[in-house]
C-alpha cells in the first residue's frame, strides 16, 4: 500500500502539532497536544477520513482514537525518533523509521475502523 507521510503540517504551532498519512483510499490525521514550558506530549488523537474529507466512524460509532497506556508510550518513542537529530541528519535509516511509525498507526486504524 502506498503512503505519503506529512510530519508537522503548516497548521501546527507550539501546543498543537498535526501530522497526516495519505494512503491510496483514505487518510489518517494525527493531532498531538503539548503542555508546559518543556512542551511535554500529553495527548494524541487519531482520526480517519476519506480523501474528500468525509470522517469515517469507528466500529463502535465514535470518530476518534485517543491513545492511552502502552500505545501512548510506543507512539512517544516513535515520534521521538522522527524528531531526533539522527533522523533529521540522515544518520539512521529514515525509511525504516517512517515505516515503523506508519505501521503502528495503521495497526491502530485496522483494529478500530471498519472499511467496507
Amino acid at each position: 500500500m502506498n503512503y505519503q507521510l506529512k510530519l508537522r503540517t503548516p497548521e501546527s504551532n507550539a501546543n498543537l502539532v498535526f501530522h497526516a498519512i495519505l494512503f491510496d483510499a483514505f487518510k489518517v490525521n494525527i493531532v498531538e497536544r503539548y503542555t508546559g514550558k518543556g512542551a511535554k506530549l500529553c495527548e494524541v488523537i487519531i482520526k480517519v477520513r476519506t480523501l474528500d474529507d468525509q470522517i469515517i466512524n469507528r466500529k463502535d460509532g465514535f470518530v476518534k482514537i485517543k491513545l492511552k497506556g502502552e500505545d501512548f508510550d510506543i507512539y512517544k518513542n516513535l515520534i521521538k525518533t522522527l524528531t531526533s537529530y539522527d533522523y533529521k541528519n540522515r544518520l539512521i535509516n529514515r525509511n525504516k523509521a517512517d515505516e515503523d511509525f506508519v505501521h503502528f498507526v495503521l495497526r491502530l486504524v485496522i483494529i478500530n475502523y471498519n472499511f467496507s
